[in-house]
C-alpha cells in the first residue's frame, strides 16, 4: 500500500468549500482589479493559471477575515501552486528561454510564502494545521495534539479522518479501513469525493490478498474517476482471470456502494 502518499493526503477545499466554486464571490479579473497586490505577487504565466487562481482567492479570503482556517487553505494552495510551477519550470521554452527563469522566480517566491505561513501557524491548535506540521516538518508536538482530539467532534470530518488513517496505516490496518469506512460516511450528497481513500481500499484489501474487496474497491475508483485510476479494462480481467472472481456480481456491488456514497448514504461495514 502507498502508505508515504496516504500520509500526505490533505484534502484541497473539499466537501463545502471549493476555491473555484464559490456563489458569493467575484471572478478572477474582478479581484484583480479590486486587489491588485494580490494579483501581482507571481509574474503570469501560461502554466499553473487555475492554481494561481487558487492562490490569489485564498490570499483574499485571509485578507477579509484572517483566521487558522484560512491560513491552512492559503498553504495548500500555495503548495498546489509551487508544485505546478516546479514541474512548469522543468519544461524548456524553446523560444523564450526567460520564460524559465521567470517559472522558478515564482517557485521560489511561492516557496517563501509557505515558509512564512508555516512559521507564522506553528502553534496553532487548528486540527488541519496540525496535521500539516506534522506531515510536512514532522513535527511530534502537533502530531500528539492532532492525535489528542480523535473521537472528538473536531475531527468528524472526511480529511480529518483520512490524516487519522494516515497516521494509523503503518501501525493498524484494522483502525485504518474503519477510518477511511468513517471518512466516506461523513461526506454529504453529491460531494466531491477524494479518490486517494478509494486507491488506499483498494490497496489494503490487495496486501490482504482479499481479492473481492480488492476488485471492488478498484472497480468504484474506475467508476468515480477513470483519469485517476491507472487501471484499464484489460486489468480487470485479468485480475479476474488470476483470482477467479464473479466479477458480474462484484460490479453491481461496487455500483451500489458507489451510488450510496454519492448519495451520502454509505455505511461502513464490520471489519
Amino acid at each position: 500500500m502507498k502508505f508515504n502518499k496516504l500520509v500526505l493526503i490533505l484534502l484541497f477545499c473539499t466537501f463545502f468549500f471549493t476555491l473555484m466554486a464559490c456563489e458569493n464571490r467575484p471572478n478572477f479579473a474582478e479581484l484583480c482589479e479590486e486587489h491588485t497586490k494580490i494579483c501581482q505577487e507571481f509574474q503570469e504565466d501560461t502554466w499553473c493559471k487555475r492554481e494561481r487562481v487558487e492562490v490569489g482567492f485564498a490570499n483574499l479570503a485571509d485578507k477579509n477575515d484572517a483566521n487558522d482556517s484560512n491560513k491552512y487553505q492559503q498553504l495548500i494552495a500555495y503548495e498546489g501552486y509551487e508544485k505546478c510551477m516546479l514541474h512548469a519550470s522543468k519544461i524548456e521554452h524553446i523560444k523564450l528561454k526567460v520564460k524559465k527563469t521567470i517559472r522558478i522566480d515564482n517557485v521560489v517566491k511561492a516557496r517563501v510564502k509557505i515558509k512564512a505561513l508555516a512559521l507564522a501557524t506553528q502553534n496553532s491548535e487548528h486540527p488541519d494545521l496540525l496535521f500539516f506540521h506534522w506531515s510536512r516538518y514532522l513535527n511530534e508536538h502537533s502530531l500528539n495534539k492532532f492525535i489528542a482530539l480523535e473521537g472528538s467532534e473536531l475531527l468528524e470530518k472526511p480529511n480529518r479522518q483520512i490524516n487519522l488513517a494516515s497516521y494509523y496505516a503503518k501501525h493498524d490496518i484494522t483502525k485504518t479501513l474503519n477510518l477511511l469506512y468513517h471518512a466516506l460516511e461523513l461526506y454529504p450528497s453529491d460531494a466531491a469525493i477524494d479518490t486517494e481513500i478509494f486507491q488506499s481500499l483498494a490497496s489494503i484489501f490487495a496486501h490482504k490478498k482479499e481479492h473481492k474487496q480488492a476488485y471492488i474497491w478498484s472497480k468504484i475508483l474506475y467508476l468515480y474517476s477513470p483519469k485517476d485510476s491507472n487501471i484499464s479494462h484489460e486489468t480487470f480481467v485479468s485480475y479476474f482471470k488470476g483470482n477467479n472472481l464473479n466479477t458480474e456480481f462484484l460490479d453491481r456491488v461496487a455500483k451500489k456502494t458507489l451510488n450510496n456514497i454519492i448519495e451520502g448514504e454509505f455505511k461502513a461495514p464490520r471489519t
